[in-house]
């Protein structure tokens, strides 16, 4: 007899007769529970459940019948009997298939096992998709958040799982992207002790989320969910975090379902719409920048005709080049970290900016010296669905708080401008703008302009393109031109990583597109094992790893700043095509430029996600500037 045993036995605490041999689940049960346990504790049914369950107040059905044979059945909510109580998962699971989820990312864990359980149930409704790491799985919803327009759904654990998943969560917020969290957390009567991977999810991603709940009550599971898919589709969109008590999710309620979610739109004032054509009237030099998220393909259609009736020239903000068509002679291209010299002046130029969706944030304004802070020297009409965006750090003549769709509907039908002044001035900017997606020569055997030009060639019009972040990421933005929208899926937070999980998910989504991922040598690194969540599922993507050794933008503003005085920015690579093949997937390496197409060519014809992995010159850092001459730059700025 163990001495706890023997101790017990001295101070009369014994065991029934009847029971046997202490088992094992029994003494966990009794290291755990204090002197004063309710008799069920006794019940050999209960323990051997227990011992599976893990933990003292998880409903089970062996203790549940104890103590109805015992009349110790308690009135809870939580422990109904009723025909129609639903475990907490349950509710959950249900839940998400009114508010039309089809599709959920995850990376398991044992502190949400209720509702992987509810999952297998609704497994003909919502495709599980298992990632390999959460900060994988997070980017995933977030990119499907993008590609729909419905918010993208990732579960992930407590602690690890959540910090992990975080880079999704921010990404999200910055790109203004509905998507739903869900993280497992400790169960109730372990809150406030730091137990195992506790955290305070309300003050983890306060300021990176629209909302934060953490949901105790499984009855209210259907009230606040429907919230949470409320908040991340309308207003401004973003990503709402859902904590999830282990307890609560094992828990049992009698509930009714909430309707599916209602997005709202919000419309402009005929006030407004008259201020802004008051504007318009007096202008000159025009320039319409658009951005940010809320877009529908309705929206995007109106725009174009709003552009087409007033003949006025569109740039797009930093990564949303897929909202206007770049083919299109109007389209006078991208404010970002690829913006031309040329239209970083049309924009100084301006006398009218309108803003639609945009925030004006860093990227797009250059650190905020194209557009002066708090009262830009243009006229400015700013439309965004998130009221507290207007006047944050500009002061706009005309603020408008409309939803994408309303607003630019109601652009569409003013009356169009038969002659307008400025049409030399549009007219220009889309020159400049076809001048400046001209083909580089850059250093080395692969000429990546040249690469890009075979792309845009062959590729379809509504191919995916998905990137992170890194000097790499210029190819894609300055030299393809998105045809269609929802065609490029790339994070405006600058994260890298972005790029491959991405393409998963695109993949997944849209199985009739071509989707092709491209990735810095660094960037790939980061999320790279997402190659065996495309091989799992047969998201058949083509991901195009640019190779060149080191962290590249680092590495730039290094020589930049401290010239020749390389410090943490190299890197010491594997085979990529052979890790690709490791994974499942077809390999290929390019070395010339003229590798390049039947590489391609080998990826597509193989029927399963390929992977290129183009060597270039480490010289050929930007399409702008050599190593060297960056190198050079830097010393120079040093005498």
């Amino acid at each position: 007899m163990l001495d706890w045993e023997e101790k017990q036995t001295a101070e009369g605490k014994t065991r029934p007769r009847d029971q046997g041999p202490v088992h094992l689940s029994a003494i966990w049960v009794r290291l755990t529970m204090s002197s004063r346990s309710p008799k069920h504790m006794n019940c050999p049914e209960f323990r051997d459940d227990l011992f599976e369950k893990r933990r003292k107040n998880r409903p089970c059905k062996a203790s549940r019948e104890w103590r109805a044979r015992h009349g110790e059945i308690e009135e809870m909510h939580t422990m109904t009997s009723k025909p129609n109580a639903r475990t907490g998962g349950q509710i959950l699971v249900d839940a998400l298939r009114i508010h039309g989820a089809d599709r959920v990312f995850c990376v398991p864990g044992e502190s949400y096992l209720a509702a992987l359980d509810a999952f297998h149930d609704a497994s003909d409704a919502i495709d599980l998709i298992v990632c390999r790491q959460e900060g994988g799985a997070a980017y995933m919803a977030e990119a499907y958040g993008k590609l729909t327009g419905k918010p993208g759904i990732c579960f992930v654990t407590r602690g690890p799982g959540a910090t992990n998943a975080s880079v999704g969560v921010h990404t999200a917020f910055q790109d203004s992207t509905p998507m739903l969290l869900f993280i497992g957390q400790v169960a109730s009567d372990q809150v406030e002790r730091e137990a195992f991977q506790e955290i305070d999810y309300r003050r983890m991603f306060g300021q990176m989320a629209k909302w934060v709940v953490q949901i105790d009550d499984p009855a209210r599971i259907p009230e606040l969910v429907s919230q949470a898919f409320h908040r991340a589709v309308n207003g401004r969109p973003g990503p709402v975090v859902i904590a999830l008590p282990e307890d609560m999710l094992t828990s049992y309620a009698a509930v009714s379902d909430a309707p599916a979610y209602k997005q709202v739109q919000m419309h402009p004032g005929a006030d407004q719409l008259q201020d802004m054509q008051a504007l318009l009237a007096k202008a000159e030099r025009p320039l319409v920048i658009v951005g940010g998220g809320g877009w529908n393909d309705d929206a995007v259609s109106d725009l174009r005709k709003f552009a087409e009736n007033m003949h006025l020239p569109v740039a797009a903000s930093f990564r949303c080049q897929d909202m206007f068509d770049n083919t299109h002679p109007l389209y006078a291209g991208e404010m970002g970290t690829s913006i031309s010299p040329r239209l970083a002046q049309r924009v100084r130029d301006a006398d009218l900016l309108i803003v639609i969706g945009a925030r004006l944030g860093e990227m797009t304004t250059q650190g905020y010296e194209l557009v002066s802070i708090p009262v830009p020297q243009q006229k400015l009409v700013h439309i965004h669905p998130g009221a507290e965006e207007l006047g944050r750090v500009y002061h706009a003549d005309v603020p408008v708080n409309a939803s994408m769709p309303a607003f630019c509907a109601a652009a569409a039908r003013l009356a169009p401008v038969a002659d307008p002044r400025w049409k030399a001035w549009t007219d220009s900017a889309n020159a400049d703008y076809r001048d400046n997606i001209k083909s580089p020569v850059i250093p080395g055997e692969v000429q990546m302009g040249e690469v890009m030009e075979w792309l845009r060639a062959h590729l379809p019009a509504d191919a995916i393109i998905t990137n992170g972040a890194g000097n790499y990421s210029a190819w894609p933005h300055r030299f393809y031109q998105y045809r269609t929208y929802r065609s490029q899926l790339a994070p405006t937070n600058g994260s890298m990583g972005y790029g491959v999980p991405a393409a998963v998910a695109a993949k997944l989504t849209a199985p009739e597109r071509t989707v092709i991922a491209f990735a810095g040598d660094g960037c790939f690194l980061m999320n790279g094992q997402e190659l065996a969540t495309a091989a799992q599922y047969g998201a058949n993507a083509i991901f195009i790893v640019v190779n060149n050794g080191m962290y590249g933008t680092i590495r730039m503003h290094q020589e930049r700043t401290y010239p020749g005085r390389v410090s943490g920015t190299g890197l010491a690579n594997p085979d990529f095509a052979a890790l690709a093949r490791a994974y499942g997937l077809h390999g290929e390496v390019v070395e010339k430029t003229a590798d390049f197409a039947p590489a391609f060519e080998a990826c597509e014809k193989s029927g399963k996600p390929g992977l290129i992995e183009i060597r270039i010159d480490p010289e050929a850092l930007s399409p702008k500037m050599s190593l060297s001459q960056m190198r050079e730059q830097g010393f120079a700025k040093q005498k």
